[in-house]
């Protein structure tokens, strides 16, 4: 009896260790497909990667749950040898993943419960559930129902929809300001609302209501028709007027145009 069941154990055992084996492989297989060939990687392929490790899992599942399977639970596996030694036969077994076989890598290996901090949350949302009566949480199915259905409807949407939406909320917004605008061709145009004071000292010479201030006359170059030459270029000199005398003409262009009358007078000729 006890070695029909121990015969037992090892092919459920086995059967169990095959099909993990193909699921690991799915898992590899997909994980390089992510990895290598994500720009040729198309929706529905994903999908089917996804059902086949659905579908494995399932299975798996199945084979826990059968009548025929005996019981994992009552099972205890006990270390027989335990070494900090590097075990090459284990690494070839784990897959270079668990090089030796000692008392710090046992307990998280042989583990058969939760970490105490992962128990201590699950005893905490627990308790948290239990707190929140039948009618609270309706409320709270009925909340995620509804975001989850937006949620969907939004996803189903063909993409031509949404991009029409885009393109018309962009269409319809305004991109400047009309009043502004306005203000600025007519302050351009029409110097509407522009100020018509100036600071002091920019207003040039010569402008309306402001006197012209210059250092004096000047008396430009004089040329009497039938002089001498002497007398012209005595005649053709520019002086300039004197400081402090205003309108007073210099006694040397004074007498120039004597000497000049003088000579040009009928009895002198």
């Amino acid at each position: 009896m006890q070695q029909r069941e121990e015969k037992q154990l090892e092919a459920s055992l086995e059967s169990l260790h095959a099909r993990v084996a193909h699921l690991k492989g799915s898992l590899q297989s997909f994980i390089l497909k992510l990895e290598n060939e994500h720009d040729r990687l198309t929706w529905p392929s994903v999908l089917d990667n996804f059902a086949l490790l659905s579908g494995q899992l399932n299975t798996i599942n199945k084979v826990l749950k059968n009548e025929k399977t005996p019981s994992y639970r009552s099972q205890v596996i006990i270390p027989l040898l335990l070494s900090p030694d590097r075990d090459e036969e284990l690494v070839k077994l784990t897959e270079q993943r668990v090089p030796v076989f000692s008392h710090e890598i046992v307990p998280d290996h042989l583990r058969t419960k939760p970490d105490p901090e992962v128990e201590e949350q699950e005893k905490h949302l627990s308790a948290e559930a239990a707190r929140i009566g039948p009618e609270v949480a309706q409320k709270q199915i009925q909340t995620l129902n509804k975001l989850c259905s937006n949620l969907l409807e939004k996803l189903n949407n063909p993409r031509d929809d949404r991009d029409s939406e885009s393109s018309a909320l962009r269409q319809n917004k305004p991109s400047f300001n009309p009043a502004d605008t306005n203000a600025l061709v007519a302050a351009v145009g029409f110097g509407k609302g522009l100020s018509k004071c100036r600071p002091p000292g920019s207003v040039p010479p010569g402008h309306p209501g402001q006197p012209t201030m210059s250092t004096g006359p000047t008396l430009q170059q004089v040329t009497i028709a039938g002089t001498t030459g002497h007398q012209a270029g005595m005649g053709g000199q520019v002086a300039q007027q004197q400081p402090g005398q205003p309108g007073k003409m210099p006694s040397s262009i004074k007498t120039n145009i004597k000497s000049a009358s003088a000579s040009m007078h009928p009895y002198n000729r």
